[in-house]
């Protein structure tokens, strides 16, 4: 919730959508090097984790393989700051700050991951907490206080740079990823450190196709805020991308509920998946993140008026509010198409999900240039739609082949289309009115507790 209140600093306090389309472009490249730094061994981790003859190496060997894959590129990455920054267009003063953070969250994958598997949710997530709150805090210090501050405090005028304020919020994220690091470190000497080379080429073999999905991933998820400055160019494409990233963040909702269902149930897949009734429990696992998902769609577009004006302040960016249900919606069909990929995860054929994501991010880079051009940011939000809905049918439809799930397709077709139908009433046709949106969102509770009654009260009396 607190990366809620950002979106209020940064659209605030930055120069305009421009500023904050600088920022927007800057952190897409750092998502899509985190792919590539993390090059699937995370999903391996937890593959091999529960393969008796690999359990005691799997930690060490996946550790070693990050530590010395990230210092390598570290070392290239200075080497060739020019270069690196000429190639994708920014700053060579912002990619030194890109680098750092680059390496800071590699080195951190696998002890999360270790903490994932060990089922230790409350240190997982403290230590996640503490980050954000590290960097939010430093962004409102930098951002709000520090000019007014420096004034009046000597030692502040050494720290206080006029028109800095991009740098101060990579600055930030900096710190933050320091101060994670510092507090995973013990990780680092509680392992055994062996390293098993036929372990780590299954590992890397398994992982290939994770690397290439997540790759692909991060085109369809983030590149469309670099294709907006690419191909409108200039100050315009700066402001639109300014302006869509401020908006996107009002999926969040969404984003944050599918991130920690799917970082929740990723172990719990592969814990299971050797029992009888696996697929049965999955296809239930998948309606419930329906349900839910279908809900917070429902609740972000009833109250999108009021979050519009809560976490931006500045009406420059309201015009991109059009692209809110298209990509709240296009985050739930992912949120799906990750239940979905049980399947390919659990019968390790995952280079089916690879062929998925690169179908999803052919989709978002081909309609992006066919889209932006003439619909700018509401483009770039239906080539999203298009490539999630598309990944998530085509995994429904080979997960049927090779690892047949019960899914009830009715009631989760059902509730999609009664939240999407409710959501473009009340938005697109009455405009966000309480007066129709509260009760559309009232008469969905009614029917999803009549259909769902049962069930609810057996999962209660447990």
């Amino acid at each position: 919730m607190l990366s809620f209140l950002l979106v209020l600093i940064h659209t605030k306090y930055l120069d305009g959508p421009v500023a904050y389309g600088r920022v927007s472009i800057l952190f897409a490249w750092i998502l899509v090097f985190n792919v590539i730094l993390a090059y699937g061994m995370e999903t391996s981790f937890f593959r091999f984790l529960n393969l008796d003859q690999y359990k005691n190496k799997v930690t060490s060997t996946s550790a070693i393989s990050i530590v010395v894959s990230t210092l390598i590129f570290g070392v290239l990455a200075f080497l060739g700051q020019s270069q690196i920054a000429s190639i994708i267009e920014i700053d060579r003063e912002f990619l030194t700050y890109v680098i750092w953070i680059l390496i800071l969250d590699a080195l951190v994958i696998i002890p999360f991951a270790n903490l994932r598997a060990q089922e230790r949710p409350i240190r997982y997530s403290v230590i996640k907490i503490i980050n954000v709150i590290i960097y939010a805090s430093l962004n409102v210090f930098f951002l709000v206080f520090l000019g007014d501050f420096s004034k009046k405090i000597e030692w502040l005028q050494a720290i206080y740079i006029e028109d800095f304020k991009i740098q101060y919020i990579f600055i930030s994220n900096v710190v933050a990823s320091a101060v994670t690091l510092l507090l995973m470190f013990p990780f680092y000497f509680k392992i055994n450190y062996r390293f098993d080379k036929n372990l780590w080429q299954k590992m890397m073999v398994y992982g290939a196709p994770i690397l290439i999905a997540g790759l692909a991933f991060a085109i369809n998820e983030h590149f469309d805020k670099i294709l907006l400055e690419w191909v409108i160019g200039g100050k315009k494409g700066l402001f639109d991308s300014g302006a869509y990233a401020a908006c996107y963040k009002l999926a969040l909702f969404m984003t944050l509920f599918a991130t920690a269902f799917r970082m929740g149930i990723e172990p719990f897949f592969f814990s299971h998946a050797k029992e009888k009734d696996a697929p049965k429990t999955y296809a239930t696992i998948t309606k419930y993140f329906v349900i839910f998902g279908s809900f917070i769609l429902i609740v972000v577009i009833t109250f999108s008026d009021f979050l519009k004006q809560f976490m931006i302040k500045n009406p420059e960016y309201w015009e991109a509010m059009v692209v809110v249900p298209v990509i709240l919606l296009a985050n739930l069909c992912l949120g799906i198409y990750h239940n979905l990929s049980v399947w390919y995860k659990v019968t390790d054929r995952t280079k089916f999900g690879a062929y998925i994501s690169i179908v999803g991010a052919i989709i978002t880079l081909v309609l992006n240039l066919l889209l932006i051009p003439k619909y700018s940011y509401m483009g770039s939000a239906i080539a999203t739609l298009a490539a999630y809905a598309s990944m998530m049918l085509l995994s429904w439809y080979f997960g049927r082949k090779y690892y047949p799930i019960p899914y009830n397709l009715k009631k989760i077709g059902g509730y999609l289309a009664l939240s999407i139908g409710f959501s473009i009433l009340s938005f697109y046709v009455f405009d966000s009115n309480y007066l129709i949106s509260i009760p559309l969102l009232l008469v969905f509770l009614v029917i999803l507790y009549a259909s769902e009654k049962r069930e609810l009260q057996q999962i209660l009396k447990k």
